[in-house]
């Protein structure tokens, strides 16, 4: 994408599976990332640390069994299921912060989901919990942000504290009563912080190397 771009080199952000994507496209291509953004993510298995337990590593290999007998029936369900009013209560109850998002900002993120084939979502959480970038940590030498949730359940902000603490010169960002989805529930916040992070941490460090 890059090269297709003429782009030399560029920030990479990743949130949730997504940092330890953004940590991988960094070991792979250090010279076209010229900083990191790891939002509400873990740097290795996060199946093993959902809501402080083991249960979702444990029950993904039979929820993929049962998908893959009827993975037709199970997309079309949750295309239907998935961007409703119910499934935010749902979230709501059991991940989200509702007191500090709506459910008509939060939709688009559902929408966003029902549309993954779920054959292949689950495929791509098994990769997630096979993989890990922790030794590759205190290699980072690139501008790097780290935003966590408070009351994140799928990746509780202690990994991301001790992310933040293992990337050398990283900056931490916790959300007061954030979740998961803080970014959608904390918007301004989370706003103000990443551009701070780019005005101050990687476009004055380009400026300097250039000057």
């Amino acid at each position: 994408m890059l090269a297709d771009s003429e782009t030399e080199a560029a920030v990479v952000c990743g949130h949730s599976m997504g940092v330890q994507v953004a940590l991988e496209t960094y070991r792979r291509h250090p010279r076209r990332v010229r900083g990191l953004m790891l939002l509400c993510g873990s740097p290795e298995n996060p199946l093993r640390t959902f809501h402080g337990q083991r249960t979702l590593e444990v029950l993904l290999p039979r929820v993929r069994g049962a998908v893959e007998r009827a993975p037709r029936l199970i997309n079309q369900a949750a295309r239907l299921l998935l961007p409703t009013r119910l499934a935010f209560r749902l979230a709501a109850r059991f991940e989200v912060n509702a007191d500090l998002i709506q459910a008509t900002d939060f939709m688009p993120y559902l929408r966003g989901l029902s549309r993954i084939e779920m054959p292949f979502f689950l495929s791509m959480l098994a990769a997630a919990g096979e993989h890990s970038a922790t030794d590759l940590l205190p290699e980072v030498a690139v501008p790097t942000l780290v935003v966590a949730g408070e009351r994140d359940g799928f990746t509780p902000p202690e990994l991301s504290r001790a992310m933040a603490a293992a990337i050398p010169g990283a900056e931490l960002c916790e959300i007061a009563g954030g979740s998961h989805t803080a970014p959608l529930e904390r918007p301004d916040l989370v706003g103000r912080t990443v551009r701070d992070f780019l005005a101050r941490g990687v476009d004055c460090r380009r400026a300097a190397s250039c000057a």
